[in-house]
């Protein structure tokens, strides 16, 4: 074992000793002599055996140096304790932070003056107000007031933030580093059985089987979580979202009065089982098959092949005792289409039943807490009842039965339930680029790196080249938190008109999963470029596993992944666009398009104008109706185009499906485009609805990132005339010009984002070249 800060500081009676152990390891003194000094305090000190096994532990092993920093963290946070009276001495500074008598004082005492650390000058190096290198944040006040902004970012969730804030800063929650596969697991669902106490487990079930009826706060409280770490979001997700969520919107009454109860408290813990090895984004097609059999009114649930094993499920490879699992149903021989089954695969000892085949999919590049699995089934029985039924089941008499005849209808309907999922992730990856970009901008702000001869020297965010590298990702990190939250309006309200409609009536969701779909895509892949520039521009700093970053930055790359593939959503996005003009493709196809975008037409001779090409004035470039007519006009010239190449195509007898994938980059720039467009909108409409400060420093960020956005498509532009050589020019300088400008404010606009002290790495702190130098000790 080795030596841990959380342990050490759970003994009230070891927590004296936490100022002496942070000194002497800091300065290598515990040779063997200093060693047998502690040894005989221990001796004399009433200290219960267990402690005294982890005291003689830190003494032992050299403790690691994110353990050190740990434990200087510690001790910092608990200074409020003492008041200068108190800091004569590490024994009294100890004393002070353990909250508890004062039996061993002289013992400690005692070994204080044997090692020869002189007290006061010890705790005044130790808490020295300005460190040994000048850092410190000496920006002159901000135009406006942070907690106004955040107050705007929280809105009407402002009490939801504010109990995920206080909840991840518990002690119990104590973010951990350091641990192997299985114990990091455990740790975590450790956290998962907390939340559930808390009742966030079950907070969107009805109440009727123990949650709250709150879809639109359990949806927040994901976003907010990811606050802490990622691995605890994506378990919450699987268990509450997709196992309890598939339950809710795909099960039936009989199924939420049996199972839902246990699923929120975690008493139930389960996995959703979509993903073949096979078939990943083509759930339409996966093998997995469940063959009813009339005789013994069960389903017979098999894994036809190596290609139809379940890949990458979460709480399958140790946690889960039951999946919702998705198969092709086959009822007197006809195949009715992928529906979801309710199977427990283990027994309440956690051994696998029969017939039900996992194997661990081991260590990944990040998210190691959660315990993804493969799955195999041979020739397990489903009993009838356990057909998650709302959208199709099947009778007593073994008559298939569905109040959606239509196969393509039913599928799309089963799966249009479950966009929930995608709008939590998107939501999340943006809380993901807070946390890095808060602790990266203000270390920028701290650190110094060169300077005039005989001067003092620059901070990092005085650089041009350090803020063009984190200050727009802080703004795109604004727009998409406007687009996420405005996403979560669009599910709260398509919920609840699905909730007041019959079966037989829904309300038609594929605008809405398009919607989601792009906005997954496009700030999943936001969150994993911003957490990549966060910690390129904190160096060495950026890499260690304390700072938060590097954590992060591995965790969020498979967010681009699950929940869909972006590249595959996006083209979902772009068919979805095409076949909102025309139902098919035809000779009239184009003309339709034509029509539709026809208020584009009537602007052309204002959009081609070389007057308005080439006007570079401040004054216009900054102009948010310029932003909004440069993301028009490329949505609508991109899908004019691609349905004219599509039809070029079609009409010369290639095949659709062949068309479309030639052209397939095509449509993801238009599914990029159209998405962007959305989420500068989204961001405008926000800043529109403040007032004062705060709307003058959010409207300087939306221009950033609209500028940032044309900037970095520019080429796009050029080719169409839509700007002139010396207008591209110009909004480069402006762009700059804005970073150079917002990064006078960049601290107070990233403290906005409203993460806690205790999520954020050391070094977003004035006293982390303490934390540096420490590393330069190891």
């Amino acid at each position: 074992m080795e030596p841990t800060t959380s342990t050490l500081v759970a003994h009230p009676q070891l927590r004296p000793f936490a100022p002496l152990l942070y000194v002497g390891w800091a300065d290598g003194v515990f040779d063997e002599a200093e060693r047998k000094l502690v040894q005989a305090a221990i001796k004399e000190a009433s200290i219960s055996e267990e402690a005294m096994e982890e005291l003689e532990l830190w003494l032992d092993q050299v403790p690691s140096t994110t353990e050190l920093m740990r434990l200087h963290r510690f001790i910092a946070s608990q200074m409020s304790r003492s008041d200068a009276r108190t800091r004569s001495g590490l024994v009294d500074l100890g004393f002070a932070i353990a909250d508890c008598g004062e039996a061993d004082r002289r013992a400690l005492q005692n070994l204080e003056n044997a090692l020869g650390i002189k007290g006061q000058e010890a705790v005044r190096a130790f808490f020295a107000e300005r460190p040994p290198v000048k850092q410190s944040f000496e920006a002159a006040a901000p135009p406006f007031d942070s907690a106004a902004i955040t107050t705007i970012l929280d809105g009407e969730w402002a009490s939801e933030w504010g109990h995920v804030r206080a909840l991840v800063q518990r002690d119990s929650m104590r973010l951990v580093e350091d641990l192997d596969k299985a114990a990091y697991r455990e740790h975590v669902l450790g956290w998962v059985k907390e939340l559930c106490e808390e009742g966030l487990g079950a907070l969107s079930f009805p109440k009727a089987h123990g949650g709250a009826g709150k879809r639109d706060a359990f949806v927040k409280y994901f976003e907010a979580l990811a606050m802490h770490d990622l691995s605890l979001v994506v378990k919450v997700g699987v268990q509450f979202g997709l196992f309890g969520g598939a339950i809710l919107n795909l099960g039936t009454a009989e199924h939420h009065a049996r199972l839902l109860k246990d699923v929120g408290s975690g008493e139930l813990l389960g996995g959703f089982a979509m993903t073949e090895l096979g078939h990943g984004s083509n759930v339409r097609d996966i093998e997995t098959v469940a063959r009813f059999d009339k005789e013994s009114g069960a389903f017979t649930l098999h894994t036809p092949s190596v290609s139809a094993r379940k890949e990458w499920i979460g709480n399958a490879a140790v946690h889960g005792q039951s999946m919702a699992v998705f198969a092709q149903l086959e009822c007197d021989g006809q195949n009715h289409g992928v529906h979801a089954f309710y199977v427990p695969v283990r027994d309440d000892r956690g051994a696998l039943l029969p017939g039900v085949f996992v194997e661990d999919c081991g260590h990944k590049m990040g998210l190691n807490g959660v315990d993804n699995g493969r799955i195999w089934f041979d020739h397990v029985q489903v009993p009838r009842e356990d057909l998650l039924g709302r959208y199709g089941h099947v009778d007593e008499d073994g008559e298939y039965q569905s109040p959606i005849a239509e196969s393509g209808r039913r599928f799309f309907t089963m799966l249009g339930t479950l966009v929930s999922g995608r709008v939590s992730v998107a939501s999340a990856a943006v809380t993901a680029s807070k946390v890095s970009l808060t602790t990266a901008v203000r270390y920028g702000a701290l650190r110094r790196q060169f300077g005039p001869e005989g001067a003092e020297e620059q901070t990092l965010m005085g650089y041009p080249s350090h803020q063009e590298a984190l200050l727009p990702h802080a703004a795109a990190t604004y727009a998409y938190h406007f687009a996420v939250v405005d996403l979560q309006n669009r599910l709260s309200d398509h919920t609840a008109a699905v909730e007041a409609a019959s079966v037989d009536s829904l309300p038609d969701s594929r605008e809405l999963e398009a919607l989601a779909a792009g906005i997954k895509a496009l700030s999943t892949w936001h969150g994993i470029n911003a957490c990549q520039a966060a910690r390129e521009r904190c160096g060495g700093m950026g890499f260690l596993t304390i700072n938060r970053i590097a954590q992060l930055r591995r965790d969020v790359d498979v967010f681009a992944t699950f929940e869909g593939d972006n590249t595959v959503l996006l083209q979902l996005v772009a068919k979805g666009l095409l076949t909102g003009f025309a139902r098919q493709l035809s000779d009239n196809f184009v003309g339709t398009l034509l029509e539709t975008v026809g208020k584009v037409a009537k602007r052309a001779f204002f959009e081609t104008n070389p007057v308005e090409t080439r006007r570079t004035g401040e004054e216009h470039l900054l102009d948010v109706e310029f932003h909004r007519q440069a993301f028009h006009y490329r949505t609508h010239q991109l899908l004019v185009s691609a349905a004219q190449r599509l039809k070029k195509r079609t009409d010369a007898g290639m095949d659709s499906f062949v068309a479309f994938g030639e052209i397939q980059l095509h449509l993801i720039a238009l599914a990029e485009a159209h998405t962007m467009e959305h989420v500068h909108e989204c961001f405008a409409a926000a800043v529109a609805k403040c007032e004062g400060a705060e709307r003058a420093a959010l409207e300087r960020m939306r221009a950033l990132f609209a500028l940032s956005e044309i900037r970095r498509d520019i080429a796009w532009f050029l080719e169409r005339e839509y700007v002139a050589p010396r207008k591209a020019r110009a909004i480069r300088r402006l762009k700059s010009s804005l970073c150079k400008d917002i990064a006078q404010d960049a601290v107070a606009y990233v403290d906005a984002f409203g993460i806690p002290d205790g999520m954020l790495g050391p070094i977003a702190f004035e006293n982390y070249a303490e934390h540096a130098m420490l590393a330069r000790k190891s």
